[in-house]
């Protein structure tokens, strides 16, 4: 009985909190990730679980950095995915954030693929590195994003981890200075398709991975969260 209580207690409490106010678009892809886990190969899975294990074992707000080399197309998306992840399982104790060796811009076919996928983003039309507004529904409040390097004031500077999503940034940044733990978790880079035929598709895809691997993530994070709060009583 009491088995069956907390399997009981575990489906009710990994029904995501928000999920009712994503874009219908977006719900959909949701729904589709957390059927594609299986996906994941298991040596990638035992670099996710270290990250959802660090971000676990923390006692106060985890924050996670994702470092690239331009912060204009992975990078961005990892640090969008993850926090619509942390939304959609109802975890507000993580933050994610993004930075690159250099600031260039928010490239314009990496916010084409958020909004195929189905965020709401609007772009400023001043400078040459415009301040990017994405939501994850018409309600939720917006992430105001712009490219900057890792060490931009905004980041953070101390108690976080730095992934390293290209292989590039991980090669060029031997130290992230202020990073309790770092770990290298890069994906291929979309830019190489950037006007060819294959662009759309390619940038799409790199979203899903992303996508996917961050949902996998938090979604770790939430069992282990609901395992320790069950063991308490």
């Amino acid at each position: 009985m009491k088995k069956t209580a907390f399997i009981l207690a575990l489906s009710f409490l990994t029904t995501p909190l928000l999920a009712q106010e994503f874009t219908s678009r977006l719900s959909e892809k949701i729904a589709l990730l957390n059927r594609q886990f299986d996906l994941i190969e298991d040596s990638r899975k035992s670099e996710l679980n270290s990250i959802a294990e660090y971000i676990s074992g923390k006692n106060e707000t985890a924050k996670l950095l994702f470092i690239c080399t331009h912060n204009s197309r992975r990078s961005q998306m990892a640090q969008i995915w993850l926090s619509t992840a942390a939304a959609y399982y109802g975890l507000d104790n993580t933050i994610a954030f993004s930075g690159g060796t250099e600031a260039t811009r928010f490239h314009p076919n990496a916010i084409a693929a958020l909004k195929r996928a189905g965020f709401v983003i609007n772009v400023s039309p001043k400078g040459d590195n415009p301040s990017v507004s994405v939501k994850a529904g018409k309600n939720l409040t917006p992430w105001l994003l712009f490219s900057k390097k890792f060490s931009d004031s905004q980041n953070p500077h101390k108690h976080f981890m730095a992934v390293m999503v290209c292989s590039d940034a991980d090669k060029s940044c031997p130290i992230v200075e202020g990073a309790e733990k770092r770990i290298a978790l890069p994906y291929d880079d979309p830019r190489y398709f950037d006007d060819t035929p294959a662009q759309d598709q390619e940038y799409d895809k790199t979203s899903d991975k992303i996508a996917l691997e961050m949902f996998y993530i938090m979604k770790q994070v939430k069992r282990k969260a609901i395992i320790a709060k069950e063991s308490l009583r």
